[in-house]
């Protein structure tokens, strides 16, 4: 990539790129950082992808427990680097070892997150970890104390907050006070999205490593909901759809409000419709996340009709002045003084400025801007050792929101949290469930030992 395609892509298409062009413009005078990637299925090549077109990195490991899917994402890093192949591992420890990573991605299944990020980080490379960070709240205690002991970035990919018609929707509705005083917000999600099959279990493909895949999770029979794609069906796994889709619009949420931590978090809900799938999260569940004097409310179901066809996953932020919706697709802000104008934008997928988005498979062509806006605050945070704007730690309060919620839910109460002491206030059993037991021989990541 030469200097003038890479600052005309930096400074393309939204205000975020211009912020970030003229720092990440010297990263052009430095080596190329080095770049291995652990997760090469459908996420892992989004990011990394997106990643390679902002930035003149060198893709030199990857890794993957599936040799399947291991070898077609290096026959495509290799195209996409004129033909210079990275080296390719079974076994992220391994990868890590070298420790001649720069940046890590880490597109691995949930309940993969928390092992290799903070090996990672040992090693001195600065991360880039998909959300949720982990399925449990000691988990991301963990990681997010390794970030500071090692002083490393680690951007969370929640790029909600680098979506640039959002970004536009800050700073000229919430932050330019047209919405007065916000009271609610509602978050959604009306996807049809759990798995409706019940396929019998099976043996695993020659090309899955089963032990390795499930690692620290209980280990199930393979079956092929598993893997790939679809192990969100199963609980074991991850947080289900809330820790799927909730955490990306209350983290919107929480970043256009300059919220922390819920004071309190209680859910309802279970598998009311779809009983016949082999899936185990619930196909119906509504959270409360309590804030001072606001309610953020969730909402998912499985079946049935949106109650806003326009908005079937999203967040809407109620104020005094008017109300503003916001999807991955559009915005919409609707006044309540009908003299002033509503105003509407919809996402720019910059297909022109990328062509090459147009033909990638299974890419989201109107969330490709998005992650690059999120590579380049990355890298730019890299360069000046600062937060990136999806900070580790912003990333652990929206995961461990949602875990609350999943854990209200199974325990039939509202659950009262105080981060000072990272305890669930009053409550024994409940604080039991902060640490999911971890199957050996792996042990389970703690605050004072990483």
């Amino acid at each position: 990539m030469d200097r003038r395609h890479f600052l005309a892509g930096a400074a393309a298409g939204s205000i975020a790129l211009a912020q970030h062009s003229e720092t990440l413009a010297n990263l052009l005078d430095n080596k190329n950082k080095r770049v291995g990637l652990i997760g090469t299925g459908w996420y892992g090549k989004c990011d990394l992808f997106r990643l390679m077109q902002v930035a003149p990195v060198d893709v030199v490991s990857l890794c993957d427990v599936d040799s399947k899917m291991l070898s077609e994402a290096s026959e495509m890093v290799t195209q996409k680097q004129k033909g210079t192949a990275p080296r390719t591992f079974s076994d992220y420890r391994k990868m890590l070892a070298e420790k001649d990573l720069d940046i890590v991605l880490i597109a691995t299944p949930d309940h993969w997150h928390a092992l290799p990020t903070i090996e990672a980080l040992k090693t001195g490379a600065d991360v880039y970890v998909q959300k949720p960070i982990s399925v449990d709240i000691v988990e991301g205690e963990a990681m997010l104390a390794a970030a500071r002991k090692y002083n490393r970035v680690v951007q969370v990919g929640t790029q909600r907050r680098s979506t640039p018609h959002l970004m536009e929707a800050k700073r000229d509705i919430v932050d330019a006070g047209l919405l007065g005083k916000v009271s609610h917000a509602e978050v959604y999600c009306y996807y049809h999205m759990r798995a409706k099959e019940n396929p019998p279990d099976e043996m695993p493909p020659a090309n899955l490593d089963y032990e390795m895949w499930t690692g620290p999770a209980p280990m199930r029979p393979y079956n092929n909901l598993c893997h790939p794609r679809r192990w969100r069906a199963f609980k074991e796994y991850g947080n289900g759809i809330v820790g799927d889709m909730c955490i990306h619009m209350l983290d919107l949420v929480r970043w256009q409000l300059g919220l922390g931590w819920p004071t309190r978090v209680s859910s309802q809900g279970g598998i009311f419709v779809d009983k016949n799938s082999k899936a185990n999260i619930p196909d119906t569940q509504t959270a409360t996340f309590e804030f001072p004097e606001l309610n953020v409310v969730w909402t998912h179901r499985t079946w049935g009709d949106a109650p806003d066809p326009e908005y079937p996953w999203g967040a809407t932020l109620y104020g005094e002045k008017g109300t503003l919706k916001m999807s991955v697709q559009k915005f919409d802000f609707i006044p309540r003084d009908r003299r002033q104008k509503p105003v509407h934008r919809d996402v720019v997928m910059e297909l022109d400025k990328y062509p090459e988005d147009r033909t990638e498979k299974d890419l989201e062509q109107h969330v490709a801007p998005a992650i690059r806006v999120h590579m380049l605050d990355f890298l730019k945070s890299i360069q000046e050792r600062s937060k990136p704007v999806a900070d580790i730690e912003q990333g652990h309060i929206s995961t461990a929101a949602c875990i609350l919620a999943n854990m209200s839910l199974e325990l039939g109460r509202s659950l009262a949290w105080d981060p000072s002491q990272g305890k669930i206030v009053g409550d024994d059993a409940a604080n039991q469930m902060l640490r999911r037991a971890y199957r050996a021989p792996w042990v389970h990541p703690e605050v004072g030992t990483v």
